[in-house]
């Protein structure tokens, strides 16, 4: 997933949250994600914003070592929250824990502008055939 047109996701959470694709790769995944507009009613970043964009770039590792014609289905996703963001954006770094035939898992860090870390999440992806 090199092809800056395959990082594309029009009419989806990615694009309604919108986390941009920085790189894609089965071993690692970079995204970004405006804090403004995914904020909980006390100018917080929402939680779900942040779990969101982590099962997106886990995900999208999955998918990238599932190759062609298979699919990367979230299982389990834990996430925890250690610092608030109120402006800017936050940066999403998924890396590969486990890939295996049937099973991917990723390790994600979320940090803000200032490198801090925001949250911590680990999602474990089903690859199955694409139906």
């Amino acid at each position: 997933m090199t092809d800056e047109a395959a990082l594309q996701f029009p009419g989806t959470l990615i694009e309604r949250l919108g986390i941009e694709i920085i790189s894609v790769a089965p071993d690692t995944v970079v995204a970004t994600m405006p804090v403004a507009g995914n904020t909980q009613p006390y100018g917080l970043l929402h939680g779900g914003a942040s779990a969101a964009l982590a099962e997106t770039v886990g995900s999208l590792g999955a998918m990238a070592h599932a190759g062609p014609g298979n699919i990367a289905v979230g299982v389990d996703l834990n996430i925890t929250h250690h610092r608030a963001v109120t402006n800017d954006f936050v940066t999403a770094t998924a890396t590969s824990v486990h890939r295996g035939r049937t099973i991917a898992t990723y390790d994600i860090t979320i940090t803000d502008t200032q490198q801090r870390r925001v949250a911590t999440a680990r999602l474990t992806c089903l690859l199955k055939t694409q139906p």
